[in-house]
């Protein structure tokens, strides 16, 4: 009878191995990152005989190198994972953590907040969850060993790089912060107290130790030993308030992604505490019953403006870490409340115009990238300091940069961040928990076309994934023309639409204002998006960067 009862269950599971052994690879891999560099360590570890998991966990360490201005051993971020032999999917959360001696109004002062508390110095920096990201991905989804996966970032740490024109651009923008108030940090990323030029060799021989450290001895390389004992006494000299028992108790956390349809477009995207997926899914599921097809485009820029406003008014009234506190994201995403917000949508007096407000965070921060394998494995990861270079701080002997991730806190209720994103009681700080955050890394699928994406950019962070979204699941051009696309952006608070130039032409202009729009034009550019697509039928492959950016996109 035992027998029989395995060859049931043997014959019951084959048509299900089947379906999976007959789904068509990819005829190539394809990488898209930040930095060619950062790309080529994620071809040199499937060269090796890795896997898309074992390429992640390369990518992110040779980014913490070679852009160590946006993300890196110090920071957080979210990992979001498809497996391709059985389907398999998850999101491993590698956000940062409040220190366990965090307080809820550790930021204010006679009841205000000051916001230098919370961006600059040690006091403003969570528990990073980078390194425990990378050692578990290694350990429970690649192929290879974390000392292979993370060799090509050492090697660029302790040999050093051609600095590109970014590297100098940013060093130059940082130097008076810097050298005023981080002189570790300076003396790490300049030479002779001066700005690296394009071209010039620059070298981390510290983080290359703290890399090596954790590479020889996974997450214990990092979180205790020399590396821990480092980064506490560095960051309570420097008026912080980590301990041992912070770094020891550091554990990442696999989630159930965030899914939705639209338009056909089956949609995962990373969960809370990110608040990315779930806003995203919202705003498809409003737009789900307009044509936005048959609008004029001021109409329906307008009506993509208003899914925006009120998904994250959504986002600020009630997300935070699901640890702590009851989010009802399935409430959030229902249709019969979907449908009470789309009448909202169609009110026929004009929105809510606030007082005029600058558009808050540079929105290139944060990095970004995905990756397809041969054997269609995939990863969206997006990565994270929050501003560029974080707090500024960093430990001495370690090499590494502190975030600021405590500032995506709701510090005090409604009181925005340095995104001018607000929050209350769901995102207050609490002692261990995880502060909410807008990465969307995302997959997005059809029965023949697979795309992974996302950017970095702050609050604009989900907005973008939006638009690009919306302009593959109507049919509008390619990765190119998604990523080249003029952005424009609603946050709920401030009251006012954010773009780019020539998001609108003129007329558009005063269509939207008609509608009660405040225009607030950014200066420059935002966001880095960097994505990769698979059309299955033809086994066309493709990785896009975003121009915007000086990135990496490869297929081989």
């Amino acid at each position: 009878m035992f027998h029989l009862t395995r060859l049931l269950i043997i014959l019951l599971l084959l048509p299900l191995a089947t379906t999976y052994a007959a789904e068509p690879r990819p005829p190539q891999a394809a990488i898209a990152s930040a930095h060619p560099l950062a790309t080529g360590a994620g071809h040199e570890i499937l060269a090796r005989g890795g896997n898309a998991f074992d390429a992640a966990v390369a990518v992110a360490a040779a980014l913490a190198v070679v852009e160590p201005w946006n993300s890196g051993l110090g920071g957080g971020g979210f990992f979001l994972l498809h497996r391709a032999r059985d389907g398999f999917e998850t999101m491993i959360d590698a956000r940062e953590r409040a220190p366990l001696t965090a307080t809820r109004d550790m930021y204010l002062r006679d009841g205000r907040p000051v916001p230098a508390l919370s961006i600059d110095g040690a006091l403003a920096a969570g528990i990073p969850g980078t390194p425990a990201g990378l050692a578990h991905l290694a350990k429970k989804y690649g192929k290879l060993g974390l000392d292979q996966s993370l060799a090509p970032a050492i090697r660029l740490a302790r040999d050093g790089f051609p600095a590109t024109p970014a590297y100098s651009k940013i060093l130059l923008r940082q130097h008076m912060r810097l050298t005023d108030q981080f002189p570790e940090t300076a003396r790490a990323y300049l030479k002779e107290e001066l700005i690296p030029a394009p071209g010039d060799i620059a070298k981390q021989p510290e983080l290359a130790q703290t890399l090596e450290r954790l590479a020889q001895k996974g997450q214990a390389g990092f979180y205790a030993g020399v590396t821990a004992e480092r980064l506490v006494q560095g960051v309570r000299a420097a008026g912080g308030i980590w301990s041992m028992k912070d770094l020891a108790e550091y554990r990442v956390i696999e989630r159930a992604p965030v899914r939705g349809t639209y338009r056909g477009v089956r949609v995962t995207s990373a969960s809370l505490p990110s608040s990315g997926g779930v806003v995203l899914v919202q705003m498809l599921n409003l737009l789900q019953g307009f044509d936005l097809d048959s609008m004029p485009k001021a109409q329906r820029d307008h009506t993509v403006i208003e899914a925006m406003r009120l998904a994250y008014r959504d986002r600020a009234r009630h997300l935070g870490d699901p640890d702590f506190v009851r989010v009802d994201a399935a409430r959030l995403l229902d249709p019969a409340y979907i449908a009470k917000l789309r009448d909202e949508m169609r009110r026929p007096e004009p929105a809510s115009v606030g007082p005029p407000a600058k558009a808050a965070g540079g929105g290139a921060n944060t990095t970004h990238f995905s990756i397809i394998d041969r054997e269609g494995n995939r990863v969206a990861a997006t990565l994270s300091l929050n501003t560029p270079f974080g707090s500024g701080f960093m430990p001495p002997g370690t090499g590494v940069v502190l975030n600021n991730e405590m500032d995506d806190f709701a510090v005090k209720p409604d009181a925005p961040n340095t995104y001018g994103l607000v929050g209350g009681e769901a995102n207050a700080i609490a002692p261990g928990k995880r502060p909410l955050s807008s990465m969307t890394p995302t997959f997005l699928e059809t029965d023949d076309a697979i795309v992974v994406l996302g950017t970095p950019g702050g609050s604009r962070i989900i907005s973008m994934v939006l638009l690009a979204t919306l302009e593959f699941a109507h049919g509008h051009g390619g990765p190119k023309e998604w990523m080249s696309l003029p952005r424009f952006h609603h946050q709920y608070l401030p009251d006012a639409v954010t773009h780019e130039a020539h998001a609108f032409d003129a007329g558009e202009m005063r269509a939207l204002q008609g509608f009660g729009h405040r225009l607030d034009a950014v200066r420059g550019s935002y966001g880095n998006m960097q994505l990769v697509s698979w059309y299955k039928k033809t086994g066309r492959l493709e990785a896009a960067s975003d121009p915007r950016g000086e990135g990496g996109a490869q297929v081989k």
